[in-house]
């Protein structure tokens, strides 16, 4: 559904490292600079990258915005909320775990990337 995704990040280094760790916990190799200095991560199913503004404003996130990452099993949505934590995100919502919901029973782990962004990891239960 989604060709791509980007999202704004004032220190690009904290940034990248962050997301380095967090999709590397979820089986991805680290992300690739472009000339301009935005950092992708390329997958079969699309693309995930950071930049600074073009505009020049300072990144922020959106309120209420969620981004969500796939992730094969539980063990890896916990995997990838620890690399999270360790590399300057904080965790937000409840702590990971299973959630039963009208979408069935969900194993969710939230952060907030350095720049604030929300995101989710998201395995869907057998």
């Amino acid at each position: 559904m989604f060709s791509h995704i980007m999202v704004g990040a004032n220190d690009l280094v904290a940034s990248k490292a962050f997301y380095d760790a967090t999709l590397g916990a979820l089986g991805f190799g680290p992300g690739r600079a472009d000339d301009k200095g935005r950092v992708f991560w390329m997958a079969p199913s699309g693309i995930f990258a950071i930049s600074t503004p073009i505009n020049g404003e300072p990144a922020c996130h959106a309120n209420g915005a969620t981004i969500g990452f796939a992730a094969a099993s539980p063990e890896a949505a916990a995997a990838w909320h620890d690399a999270g934590v360790a590399n300057g995100g904080t965790a937000c919502e409840d702590p990971p775990g299973v959630r039963e919901g009208a979408m069935g029973a969900l194993y969710l782990a939230y952060l907030r990337d350095p720049a604030g962004n929300k995101l989710c990891a998201l395995h869907r239960m057998a």
